[in-house]
């Protein structure tokens, strides 16, 4: 399968103040990625909040610095692309953020928030524009009286429909999806799963879905990379992942699944917490909260492990 977008070394650091204590740290949220993305599936990336995920989709879109590394788009590096690239970059690589309720301007109809994007990067004339906003509003199960309204006036999940929308009008080739379902009740999530499903099928798009939910990217997802403290500690196929998990850390978030089962299955349960990204542990970034942990893991980080032609894995475990 051809690749869409490819990430080599990418590094995203921030400087953080300490507060009351005053001074600065540097946070390493993003170690090194190197991940391709593959035209035409869903990428799934895993891992705990604060791992770097959330992070990694915003430095894909330019959203945020990134202090080294290339994105390659197209045959052109997404980090030296000037004003014009970019913005021709990002009519084709759209984001639909975790809240719908903070995504949307309160003030702005509903039509002036899916005109917006269309104005700011198309020549259209008003009424192609308006043409295309009522197909993509019932594409995502809308009616074009809600084009009225304001954001004030839906639900949660109706918010992320027109999000959805708003991502769909300008006819992207790839869309980021940070958490688009965690903050929306349970009874309302699997309607946006189906919807993200449709729509990926119906336009032939491309989705990197961040998310912490195992069971939405066992349903969702083509690829799963599992991501820990700014790296991917395993990446493969979604079978291979959840059928045979390599790394202790992907298994713990597989056991965290609840099952409804009168099976007793052994569990791997995470120890302590995720550390900071501002004291990342040297050699294996997970041994401090690895039970199969020994001497080698906390002196040096590992090198990738070939399982399968699509599944690798970086633990010590495996050399």
């Amino acid at each position: 399968m051809e690749n869409l977008l490819e990430i080599k070394d990418l590094y995203v650091e921030y400087k953080s103040n300490k507060g009351i204590l005053g001074g600065t740290e540097i946070i390493h949220a993003v170690n090194g990625v190197t991940l391709d993305i593959k035209k035409g599936e869903i990428l799934a990336i895993a891992g705990e909040s604060g791992c770097g995920k959330s992070t990694l989709a915003r430095g894909i879109l330019r959203l945020e610095p990134v202090k080294s590394g290339e994105i390659t788009f197209e045959c052109r590096n997404v980090l030296n692309m000037d004003k014009k690239e970019l913005k021709s970059y990002r009519k084709k690589a759209q984001m639909v953020f975790q809240n719908p309720y903070s995504s949307l301007n309160p003030k702005m109809k509903i039509i002036d928030t899916l005109k917006e994007p269309l104005k700011i990067n198309t020549d259209l004339t008003d009424d192609e524009i308006e043409q295309i906003i009522k197909e993509k509003i019932k594409k995502v199960g809308l009616s074009e009286e809600c084009l009225k309204l304001y954001p004030h006036e839906f639900s949660g999940g109706q918010r992320q429909r027109i999000a959805i929308a708003r991502a769909l009008v300008l006819n992207p080739e790839f869309i980021l999806a940070d958490e688009p379902v965690s903050a929306l009740d349970v009874s309302i999530q699997a309607q946006i799963i189906n919807l993200l499903k449709e729509l990926k099928e119906d336009f032939n798009l491309t989705f990197v879905l961040i998310t912490h939910d195992m069971s939405v990217i066992k349903y969702l997802a083509d690829r799963v990379a599992v991501m820990y403290l700014g790296e991917i500690a395993e990446i493969g196929t979604t079978k291979e992942i959840f059928e045979n998990p390599c790394h202790p850390y992907t298994k713990a978030l597989l056991s965290a699944v609840p099952q409804i089962t009168g099976k007793t299955s052994s569990r791997e349960i995470l120890k302590g917490d995720l550390p900071s990204p501002s004291n990342i542990p040297h050699g294996c970034k997970f041994h401090t909260r690895c039970s199969k942990c020994f001497e080698r893991c906390a002196e040096q980080n590992p090198s990738y492990i070939k399982i399968s032609e699509s599944h690798k894995v970086k633990c010590h475990l495996y050399i």
